[in-house]
C-alpha cells in the first residue's frame, strides 16, 4: 500500500495541496436521517469505510485508520450529518473491499470506486462523481499524443489489470490491423511508478483516470501536462461512487445524505478544495453506469 508519505518520496512531491486547502464547514446533524440508520450502526455510533490504499486526491492513506483527501472530507461531512463516526480501514485489493462489505465486516466503501454493470449485481453504488480517462505526458507533449488514435508505436504506461490496460491493448490490436506499429503497453502496479516512467522518459504517456492525474501533474513542477481531455478515449460514461450492500437500508440513507450535502454546498466545497471541479455531477444517483467501458 502506498501511503501519502510513500507517494511523496517516490515522486519527490509534497502534500501542499492538502495542507493549503481551506477547512470544510461543519454540517449540522439531521435527526431524521440518523433515525433511519440500521439499528446496529446506531447502537455502535459508527461505521467503518474500507479502502484498498491511496487514490489521491480522493483517498490518501496516512496510517492504519487515518486518511485525508476529498473522500475523507466527504466521509466526515456525512458522519456529521448522520450523527455518527466514520472510521477507515485499509485492505489489499478491490476484491478485499467487496468481500469485506459482503461479510458485514465493513459497512461501506466511500471510494469513489468504479461503477460497472457487472459489479452492480452484488453491490449498490451511490455515485457522486464522473470520471474520464486521459493521458499524462511530458511537458510540451513531444510524442504528440492527444487521443487514443495517437498511441500507435508509442510507449504507454497503464495500471496493471485495470480497464485502461484493456482499452490500450484493444487499441494496439487496432493499430496492427491498420498496418501501424503496435502500442508498447507498459503495465505498472501503482500510480507513482507510472508517473515516474513518464517523468524519466521511459514512457511516452500514462493512460489513467483524470482525477489522480490532475493531482500528480499539479505537483510535477511543470514537468508534465494532461492531454486527451474531452475525448472518450475508448470509454463510455464512467461513474464512480460509494459501495454499499445490495438493496440495503444503509444505501438509501447514504443516497439521501449525499443529496443533502449536494444541496447545501458541502459537496461542491469539497470538490473545489481538491481541484475536482471537472468530476462533479449535478445530483448523486444509484447504479448510474449503463456500460462504462467499451
Amino acid at each position: 500500500m502506498k501511503t501519502v508519505t510513500a507517494i511523496a518520496l517516490a515522486l519527490g512531491l509534497t502534500t501542499a495541496l492538502a495542507q493549503a486547502a481551506d477547512a470544510i464547514p461543519t454540517v449540522k446533524m439531521d435527526p431524521a436521517l440518523h433515525d433511519r440508520l440500521p439499528a446496529d450502526i446506531k447502537q455502535a455510533g459508527k461505521m467503518i469505510s474500507v479502502n484498498n490504499g491511496s487514490f489521491p486526491p480522493y483517498e490518501i492513506v496516512e496510517g492504519p485508520a487515518s486518511m485525508s483527501g476529498a473522500s475523507a472530507d466527504l466521509g466526515e461531512a456525512l458522519a456529521q450529518l448522520l450523527g455518527i463516526k466514520i472510521e477507515h480501514a485499509t485492505v489489499s485489493g478491490l476484491s478485499g473491499v467487496l468481500a469485506g462489505i459482503k461479510s458485514g465486516r465493513y459497512q461501506l466503501a466511500i471510494g469513489p470506486i468504479g461503477d460497472y454493470p457487472d459489479r452492480q449485481q452484488k453491490n449498490d453504488f451511490i455515485d457522486y462523481v464522473q470520471e474520464f480517462v486521459v493521458f499524462a505526458v511530458q511537458k510540451g507533449n513531444p510524442a504528440k499524443i492527444n487521443g487514443l488514435e495517437d498511441t500507435c508505436g508509442k510507449r504507454i504506461a497503464v495500471m496493471a489489470a485495470g480497464s485502461a490496460e484493456q482499452v490500450i491493448r484493444k487499441q494496439s490490436r487496432a493499430c496492427v490491423t491498420a498496418g501501424k506499429p503496435a502500442v508498447t503497453v507498459q503495465s505498472f502496479t501503482d500510480q507513482p511508478s507510472s508517473i515516474l516512467a513518464v517523468r524519466s522518459k521511459r514512457s511516452d504517456a500514462f493512460f489513467s483516470s483524470q482525477a489522480p492525474l490532475v493531482y500528480f501533474v499539479e505537483q510535477s513542477h511543470g514537468q508534465l501536462e494532461l492531454t486527451g481531455q474531452g475525448n472518450k478515449n475508448g470509454f463510455g460514461d464512467i461513474f464512480q461512487g460509494t459501495v454499499v450492500p445490495k438493496d440495503s437500508a444503509l444505501g438509501k440513507v447514504v443516497l439521501d445524505g449525499y443529496k443533502v450535502l449536494f444541496n447545501n454546498g458541502t459537496y461542491a466545497a469539497i470538490m473545489k478544495k481538491w481541484k475536482l471541479d471537472g468530476n462533479m455531477i449535478k445530483v448523486p444517483g444509484v447504479n448510474l453506469a449503463q456500460g462504462a467501458a467499451k
